[in-house]
């Protein structure tokens, strides 16, 4: 599935990292930077977080929600929020039927090895729940810099 801006923001409902129950359409009336990233604790994707928690006020004061997913556990993610102090939830998405509804669960190929895996994605989604922006060739250490223009 491709998605593209102006279309409405596919619903969905998982687990944060405490196990609690989230859906997108909890955050209607908000814009949300929903952004994917492949796994917890490795460079680039500690480097996004980190960005993002660094810049989380100025994010909040241009009126917009974190949310973090991938295909770790909420386990993982409660590891990785402690570890770097997040303020933000992580979404976990292990059977990947959110990665599958937005199109961020892809072929990638690494030295010649093809294997299934996220493509780092950021979706801008408006207080109504339609795409505002899409985000596909993410900067991990200045990724605030592309939402927030």
């Amino acid at each position: 599935m491709s998605l593209e801006v102006g279309q409405t923001a596919p619903e969905f409902e998982s687990k944060d990292q405490d196990g609690n129950p989230i859906k997108l359409s909890d955050f209607r009336g908000k814009k949300v930077v929903l952004y994917f990233y492949p796994k917890d604790n490795t460079p680039g994707c500690t480097a996004q977080a980190c960005n993002l928690r660094d810049n989380y006020e100025s994010l909040q004061k241009a009126g917009y929600v974190v949310l973090g997913i991938s295909s770790d556990a909420e386990k993982s993610h409660k590891k990785f929020i402690e570890k770097f102090d997040l303020p933000f939830p992580l979404i976990a998405d292990e059977d990947k039927s959110v990665h599958e509804k937005y199109g961020t669960w892809v072929e990638k190929n690494m030295y010649g090895r093809k294997y299934m895996g996220t493509a780092r994605t950021t979706f801008i989604i408006d207080e109504k729940g339609v795409i505002e922006e899409i985000i596909s060739k993410v900067k991990t250490k200045e990724h605030t810099n592309q939402i927030i223009k």
